[in-house]
This record gives C-alpha cells, structure tokens and sequence, in this order.
C-alpha cells in the first residue's frame, strides 16, 4: 500500500470523542500497553520508519482496542489510518477494529525546557490547530506550552504531557507546572530504556504516578514506536 490515496475525515464524531477517551485513561493500568492501548504511535508523515496502512495493520493484529498516532505536527498519517479503517470496516463488517482518536506530538517550552505535548481528540481542521499542523515544531509565542495546551482545548481535545521523566528537568518540577497551565494528564506507563519486550519502566511509572494523583490528572500508556515494531520504541 501507498500514501498516495484520497484521503479525508471520516468518523469525526468518534476520533473526537473525548468523554470516551476519558472513560479509557480512567481504566489504564500497568498491563495496558501494548496490547491493548496504545496512545503514543509515530508514521512516516513525521519521523517513524511504519506507513500508516502497516502500522494500522500492526494495530489490527495485536488487537488493540483504542489507539492514536501521534506524529509530530502533523495529521497526515491520522487521516490515512482512518481512510484505512473506513476500508476494512466495509470489507469485513464484523471484523473487531480499534478505535482510532486523533492524535499529535507538539514541541513546546515549559519551565524553559523542551517538552512534548501530546493531543488527543481534537479537531484538526480547527484553525487554531493550524500552527501545529505544518510539520515541524511551533515558533515563537506558539510553541509556549500554555498556548499549545489552549489552542488543543479550543480545538476540542485532551492534553497529556508526554514522557515526563526523559527531559532536562525532573518530573516533579515539570508535572506541577504543566498541571498549573491545564493540562489534562501524563503519559505515566513509558519504557524509558527501550526494554525488549516492551514495559513500562517501574521506577518512573510510580513516580508519576503519585504526582498525577496529587494532581488530579489522567494517567497514558505508549510505545512511542519509531521503528518498524508497534511492540517497541525503536
């Protein structure tokens, strides 16, 4: 399969769905990813090395009941994934798919640290998505994380800040402060050292944990696939 298909929204109302994306993260737990959920995907429409159609192949196979791809500002590989999705659907009506939410990866600054926002449900074709969209990181004011945060609610959808103990400051400085300018949860379930097989990273995984909890915030799981694996990073 290839990139080069008609593609355009479709199941709006369900990849924006945020009332049962929400009633998904309130279930997540520490076995939920990758079998299950996975929230955290990246395509070749930003840097991961899987097409959309493969990766929603992968999808399929493993059995995952709810997913996003997440590539970097962009949509592209979203709005392939559902064309996908709509095919199948036709074809094989009592297949079990996945349900697929919209998805994105913004780099931001917070606290003067580079961090990365991950959306979910919202609605792409919103104009205040616009400066997220165009394949590669925001600038000036609009790569602030309180604008990327406000532009993603605006639009509809959830926020969560991804990987919260990979970054140059520590998970307790920058969970408070995303929490502080409304973001909605973090991706607590991340392996962190790329194991294989795939698990979330124990240590880690308790610690952000408790400052969700402290909080109030909606807990994730993801591979961040980069690879040719949705079982695994890279």
């Amino acid at each position: 399969m290839t990139l080069d298909l008609v593609v355009s929204p479709i199941n709006e109302l369900d990849a924006q769905n945020t009332q049962a994306l929400a009633e998904v993260w309130d279930t997540i737990h520490l076995e939920s990813c990758p079998y299950h959920y996975n929230f955290h995907m990246h395509t070749i429409c930003s840097d991961g090395q899987l097409t959309p159609e493969t990766l929603m192949e992968q999808a399929f196979t493993i059995g995952l009941k709810g997913m996003a791809i997440t590539d970097h500002h962009s949509v592209g590989g979203y709005r392939v994934a559902q064309s996908w999705l709509e095919r199948i659907r036709s074809q094989q009506p009592k297949s079990h798919l996945p349900h697929l939410w919209t998805g994105i990866e913004v780099t931001s600054q917070l606290l003067g640290t580079e961090v990365h926002i991950l959306g979910y449900g919202f609605d792409p074709d919103r104009s205040v998505m616009q400066p997220y969209l165009q394949g590669d990181r925001p600038l000036g004011s609009d790569a602030h994380a309180d604008r990327v945060i406000a532009a993603i609610h605006e639009a509809g959808g959830l926020t969560i800040l991804a990987h919260p103990a990979r970054y140059h400051r520590p998970a307790h400085e920058l969970i408070p402060a995303a929490a502080e300018i409304g973001v909605d949860g973090v991706e607590a379930y991340y392996a962190y050292n790329n194991p294989k097989p795939w698990r979330a990273s124990l240590k880690e995984t308790e610690k952000v944990k408790y400052l969700s909890e402290i909080y109030n915030l909606y807990t994730t799981c993801g591979t961040d696939t980069h690879g040719m694996s949705l079982l695994q990073r890279i």
